[in-house]
């Protein structure tokens, strides 16, 4: 079980390997989070938007695991662009998931879902007025972490000129074939962690065949190679699966790809079609 950590700009120890919960309902969430734990998973993404953070709490509960081992990351909704919406969502994601903090809470998108990538207007007074409850909430204890997701750099820029308390994490789509290197490169050189969420491009990626014989070569399977490949550009890595399988082998990556095979990766050519999926917001383009 791979069980590094990475330490955000606060001191904050965060597992690098999550268990990503997108798209897990709530009916379901209890047992996939309870499974994850009994594995070795210490670290848990859910979000408001997912609709299953009661059942997560539930599991955590659940796992009989202290409280203070298990490191729990959710979302401000993308629709809180105001500061009472924002502080009564981080009051209400508490009673969901049933605790008296939560380790990392993030602001889910720069805008809200249905303008992503249909609007040029990045919401930069309302992700201030987010962030300010954000930042409330961590003053009082609520938080042990805040950051964002989705954002660019004119985001981030319009959060770091305007706060005392800089964001800790950025949360993206990062995989093999579809890397942001230059905002990986942005937010690292500001002391941002980055985090990398659907890793194996929403299952894209287990059809193409140079990345498949990337990971013949290293003798592992395709998600492991995805999920080895953002935890070597410093990321925190949040593979989603319900299948306890599927977790194990998401979390036997304890294998090095080299530094040529790293330099190849990244310069595979860039998935532009989600197949399925790509009606997401997330998979058109913006991020």
């Amino acid at each position: 079980m791979f069980s590094k950590t990475i330490t955000l700009s606060n001191g904050v120890n965060v597992p690098q390997l999550a268990l990503g919960t997108w798209l897990i309902d709530n009916d379901k969430a209890a047992e996939a989070v309870t499974s994850a734990i009994r594995i070795g998973y210490r670290h848990i993404d859910t979000a408001q938007a997912y609709m299953n953070e009661q059942g997560v709490g539930l599991g955590l509960r659940s796992s009989g695991v202290a409280r203070d081992q298990i490191f729990v990351t959710t979302k401000v909704a993308a629709e809180h662009k105001d500061y009472r919406s924002a502080a009564e969502g981080i009051d209400g994601s508490l009673r969901a998931l049933g605790l008296d903090y939560i380790d990392l809470m993030i602001i889910h998108s720069p805008q809200p879902w249905d303008k992503v990538n249909q609007s040029d207007d990045r919401y930069l007074e309302g992700n201030r007025e987010a962030w300010r409850a954000l930042t409330d909430a961590y003053r009082a204890g609520k938080l042990r972490a805040i950051g964002v997701s989705n954002f660019l750099q004119e985001d981030i820029d319009n959060l770091w000129d305007s706060s005392e308390i800089k964001p800790m994490v950025n949360q993206v789509l990062c995989h093999i074939s579809n890397t942001p290197l230059d905002l990986i490169e942005f937010c690292q050189k500001r002391g941002i962690v980055m985090e990398a969420y659907s890793p194996v491009a929403h299952g894209e990626a287990l059809k193409n065949a140079r990345i498949a014989e990337m990971a013949e070569k290293y003798g592992v399977t395709v998600p492991q190679l995805c999920i080895r490949y953002d935890i070597q550009l410093g990321m925190i890595v949040l593979p989603k699966t319900a299948d306890p399988d599927h977790m194990k082998i998401n979390a036997d990556v304890d294998f090095v790809i080299s530094d040529a095979d790293m330099t190849a990766l990244k310069k595979i050519e860039r998935i532009k079609d989600y197949g399925e999926h790509s009606f997401f917001p997330v998979f058109g383009g913006k991020f």
